[in-house]
């Protein structure tokens, strides 16, 4: 056994630096020096209010799922990988006998166990320590060409990479399609970022409330037009659904830059990031006659939506949980990025203009004893010198 830190919550912004015993991996697994960790939305959760949504935590828990790190240690029968190897860790557990984990989908397996979620009890511990056990198979091996900041990146990409799988479209069929994402944040950059090396479509238009944001999307090249939302907050049905309304219209009607006053008119394919309850209102209304709605963000969770609005055009709402079979795909694309990706096209369209994923990355903290800190500026718009927080990444390498 080794003594490893960890950190660890114990209560609402409770996080305590701890030592805890680590056995030797066991005969499938490798044992892994967590190196890089991104910060997601639901360890804010959990950090914040020791729960997640109705997720309740009931044990001390480290946080932490989006990680890459090095193998430090391998099972004696763990093939595949070495000691030295630098690895991306897909940390969702499936039980890989039930009949969707055989299908392929075992992101919605029953018996998932995901490191730093309370769902399943005893809880399974996060990636926010010194080294981790994890099975062989669910460690991803990382290319010279890919950081370790990228390799911790392929876990929310996987979502956004999940999402447009899901969606069905083709590169052929979004050459001449417009894509609509809502909500600006980290996740929202991942699907643009998805959209652009999947599916290089006509334009991608991204709105949030935060114009910020949206500009930073557009001048970054993982979107092509910015829509600032006004800020409402309407409280009875009728007038979320009138403003949800006058979201869409904005959209329609945004000018797309550098054409001669064309309009953005409506979108075949609708990301949806937020989980508010007038973003999917306006989602529907936005998405074009046969259309799909892909619901990605988990925020308010009973809405009231105008499902006629969505029947009576078959614009299909698509669910998505988390991701399956992705990590292999995204990997090889961070290491061999389309062509298109060195540099603006002729004029400066930044259409076909693959952005840098890294730049997702706005602040960065070192070593455990700073964890509080990085979950502290997490939880912030800007940071003290005004640039926008988007993703913040702690760094336990040595």
């Amino acid at each position: 056994m080794a003594e490893v830190k960890a950190s660890v919550l114990h209560g609402a912004k409770d996080l305590r630096v701890e030592s805890r015993s680590l056995a030797s991996p066991s005969a499938d697994e490798v044992q892994v020096a967590v190196q890089a960790t991104g910060l997601c939305g639901s360890d804010l959760h959990y950090h914040g209010h020791y729960r997640n949504g109705d997720i309740l935590v009931r044990e001390p828990m480290t946080l932490g799922h989006e990680s890459a790190g090095t193998v430090t240690a391998v099972g004696s029968g763990a093939s595949g990988l070495q000691v030295g190897d630098r690895v991306a860790l897909e940390v969702g557990l499936p039980c890989e006998s039930c009949a969707l984990c055989q299908s392929g989908r075992y992101n919605i397996c029953r018996g998932m166990n995901f490191r730093s979620s309370a769902k399943a009890f005893p809880h399974s511990q996060g990636t926010l320590q010194e080294r981790i056990n994890h099975p062989a198979k669910w460690c991803h091996k990382l290319p010279p060409a890919v950081s370790l900041e990228q390799g911790a990146l392929v876990e929310p990409l996987s979502v956004a990479f999940h999402a447009h799988s899901r969606a069905g479209l083709t590169r052929e069929t979004a050459a001449d399609a417009t894509i609509l994402i809502l909500g600006a944040g980290a996740v929202g950059l991942c699907c643009a970022y998805a959209s652009r090396v999947l599916w290089n479509p006509k334009r991608i238009v991204i709105a949030d409330i935060q114009t910020d944001r949206v500009d930073f999307a557009v001048q970054n090249g993982f979107a092509d037009v910015a829509v600032t939302v006004p800020l409402g907050r309407p409280q009875s049905i009728e007038d979320k659904l009138e403003y949800a309304r006058g979201v869409a219209d904005l959209v329609k009607t945004a000018k797309v830059p550098g054409s001669d006053g064309e309009v953005v008119g409506e979108v075949a394919a609708t990301f949806e990031c937020t989980g508010v309850e007038t973003c999917m209102q306006a989602a529907i209304y936005s998405t074009q006659p046969g259309g799909k709605v892909m619901m990605i963000g988990m925020g308010t969770p009973i809405q009231t939506l105008p499902l006629s609005a969505a029947a009576l055009r078959e614009v299909d709402l698509v669910g998505v949980f988390r991701y399956a079979n992705t990590y292999p795909k995204i990997i090889e694309l961070l290491a061999n990025p389309p062509a298109s990706s060195s540099a603006e096209v002729e004029g400066g369209s930044s259409k076909s203009r693959i952005p840098d994923i890294t730049k997702l990355i706005t602040q960065r903290y070192k070593g455990l004893e700073n964890i509080p800190k990085a979950f502290d500026m997490a939880s912030k718009v800007k940071d003290e010198q005004g640039n926008l927080v988007i993703k913040v990444f702690v760094d336990m390498s040595e």
